[in-house]
């Protein structure tokens, strides 16, 4: 191993670029508005209601200590479609919205630096019942899903995407998270990388205890094809580029 280069992206775990930045020159600092909580879309978009935290209440759950114990990365998955129900509760308990505070900053069901929760939901749906295959992206202002497009054998572009792992390819979704570094740069700057990947862990983490609480299977995947997931998901790969997935599927 190159012991410099070991040694120059060991810092990126450490914390001493915050000594470096001169914190009264963010764009929070020199009054310029946040960026949106929520991508924009177009209003012609097709969107798709997602149930509602009422119907939450009858849903299988298990206690915290036993979804805790059994949380595993599971890659087997059966044909059964994941219900909208299902996948409702998985996308409120990841990225869902607590409370509006404005329209840069909203709390959510998992922790962010600063309150800027850098990440967009895409989902790669193959098999959940009452929704075509396709890429969806999730909305947490409407607790709804927007129908991205629709793409010729996405279960192989997808496991493609992540180097030939075939999981993605028979589970019934795969989570596919984005960030925007400018949300958390704009409080951050410099300082801002560490804790999107930080920020990225407690979403994902999330997943699994949820997936756990409905006996669902998912298993986390951060090796995969950069420029491949960004050229699927139709992103620039610069000012928005994937940063992790996860895929899911009923047992």
């Amino acid at each position: 191993m190159d012991e410099n280069l070991i040694k120059k992206y060991r810092l990126f775990l450490k914390d001493s670029i915050r000594k470096a930045v001169d914190f009264s020159q963010t764009d929070q600092s020199r009054g310029i508005a946040p960026p949106p909580v929520e991508k924009p879309y177009q209003n012609e978009a097709t969107r798709i209601e997602l149930p509602a935290f009422e119907h939450f209440q009858n849903m299988r759950r298990m206690n915290i200590v036993s979804a805790i114990k059994n949380r595993v990365s599971r890659r087997s998955y059966s044909n059964k479609p994941l219900s909208l129900e299902q996948l409702s509760f998985l996308l409120w308990a990841t990225q869902g919205i607590k409370q509006v505070l404005d329209s840069g900053h909203a709390l959510r069901m998992v922790p962010s630096a600063g309150c800027r929760h850098a990440f967009e939901t895409y989902l790669c749906v193959l098999n959940v019942h009452g929704l075509e295959q396709g890429i969806y992206r999730y909305l947490p202002l409407e607790h709804q899903l927007l129908f991205e497009f629709s793409e010729e054998n996405l279960g192989g572009k997808i496991v493609h995407a992540v180097f030939g792992q075939p999981y993605p390819g028979i589970a019934s979704v795969t989570f596919m998270w984005t960030t925007i570094p400018y949300r958390m740069e704009w409080r951050y700057g410099m300082a801002a990388h560490k804790v999107i990947a930080i920020d990225a862990g407690h979403v994902c983490q999330n997943l699994y205890l949820a997936c756990e609480s409905l006996g669902l299977g998912t298993c986390a995947i951060a090796a995969y094809d950069q420029e491949a997931l960004d050229s699927l998901l139709r992103i620039d790969g610069q000012d928005e580029f994937a940063i992790y997935l996860a895929s899911v599927g009923n047992m």
